[in-house]
């Protein structure tokens, strides 16, 4: 992987014909940071978020040593590039023939189940094993998310007292999770979920739970979602820990994706063509931008020119199409860039280190892409100024 200082300098010494993804180490460094020295337990990285292995390791080396993988091909990934790493199997829903592999091929002992078919069919997949651990997902309002995911997978919470006793009589370890929706916004969220918790494991006070995993759903920083601070999730957290029966006896987990590799990668893109305040752009919803398109995100945005000189000119909104022959493939913005921008101009594109290149496809044959690492900052942090939520180009 190529080095450079800036995207700027990557554009003017090579003017790239293809989208080239811009690696901060720095910023995966800083999100792995907050998260081992603030969250007060286990941080198991979403690896669906990114499986790069250039993410993967970096986060492993910044101390993020638990993984929670959902598919064969995660495991084998992570597996393979991480021999140490600890690895949880928490989709809720998995093939026998994934429950076997995942225990007897690659040591992993960590499951989760939202039914009573799930919960038999990896006790008996694993030989009826009593060294696992199982998590049972909850379901729990996903109303403060801007993507929720409690339509498929968690049981309601009137049903789970049951589902642990049942597990409770094969599990070494027992454990409660669930997933508060992609991108909150409310920190109170979580002090929700964990008020349900409660209530359920005072519904059985015979039965011990082990674990509570709080699960994903901490936010990134984009320009139409600027959530609270980080320190907010976490003090919401911590007192929903503190209203648990018996806290000093519970390990407590989180599964953090968007929040720890958003800001590690921003994507370059070349203007192809310029119709009005439309921008014909080299990559699209079939590659890095599916968000943007099909979810409508809008993401930080920067020009670069490919000769050195700014440009005065005042800002302007743009919407995107890609590169494919496909009219879905179309992200209406708003973008804010400088309202000269011209068809050979390249944007920087901000906050795709987290379901950027993760969902890229071959479609049309726009499949070609490069990837360079660069040590200036990203185009937004919730790290270096939670208070400020410092963006460019708003």
């Amino acid at each position: 992987m190529d080095n450079y200082d800036t995207p700027d300098e990557l554009v003017r010494q090579h003017r790239p014909d293809i989208p080239v993804t811009c690696f901060r180490p720095g910023a995966l460094d800083a999100a792995a940071r907050w998260f081992t020295q603030n969250f007060p337990g286990k941080v198991l990285y979403a690896v669906k978020a990114n499986p790069a292995p250039y993410v993967l390791a970096g986060l492993f080396n910044a101390g993020i040593t638990h993984f929670d993988v959902a598919s064969m091909p995660e495991i084998e990934l992570a597996r393979d590039l991480l021999p140490k790493a600890h690895l949880s199997f928490m989709h809720p829903v998995k093939s026998r023939n994934a429950i076997e592999r995942a225990y007897f091929d690659h040591g992993i002992r960590d499951f989760a189940f939202d039914s009573l078919e799930e919960l038999e069919k990896i006790v008996t997949c694993t030989g009826k094993s009593k060294d696992l651990t199982l998590l049972l997902r909850l379901a729990v309002p996903n109303t403060a998310s801007e993507l929720p995911l409690s339509g498929k997978f968690g049981v309601a919470p009137e049903k789970a007292a049951a589902l642990l006793r049942a597990a409770r009589k094969t599990a070494k370890r027992l454990g409660i999770t669930f997933h508060v929706g992609s991108q909150t916004m409310d920190p109170q969220a979580y002090t929700t979920a964990l008020a349900l918790v409660g209530d359920i494991l005072r519904s059985i006070p015979r039965t011990k739970v082990d674990i509570v995993d709080v699960g994903g759903g901490f936010p990134s920083l984009y320009p139409d979602m600027v959530p609270p601070a980080l320190a907010d999730y976490k003090a919401a957290i911590e007192q929903g820990f503190d209203r648990l029966p018996r806290p000093g006896r519970i390990e407590f987990w989180c599964e953090p994706g968007r929040a720890l590799v958003a800001e590690s990668c921003s994507v370059i893109v070349k203007v192809d063509l310029r119709k009005d305040d439309v921008l014909y752009i080299n990559d699209g919803t079939y590659g890095s931008l599916f968000d943007a398109g099909h979810l409508g995100f809008r993401y930080p945005v920067r020009l670069i020119r490919p000769v050195p000189g700014g440009t005065d000119a005042a800002l302007k909104s743009f919407r995107f199409y890609g590169p494919t022959c496909d009219s879905i493939d179309y992200m209406p913005g708003p973008f804010f860039l400088p309202e000269d921008v011209r068809e050979g101009d390249y944007i920087e594109i901000g906050q795709l280190g987290a379901y950027g290149n993760t969902m890229r496809t071959g479609f049309n044959g726009f499949d070609a892409t490069e990837t360079v690492r660069v040590a200036s900052a990203p185009l937004a942090t919730m790290y270096e100024h939670e208070d400020a939520k410092e963006l460019v180009n708003v």
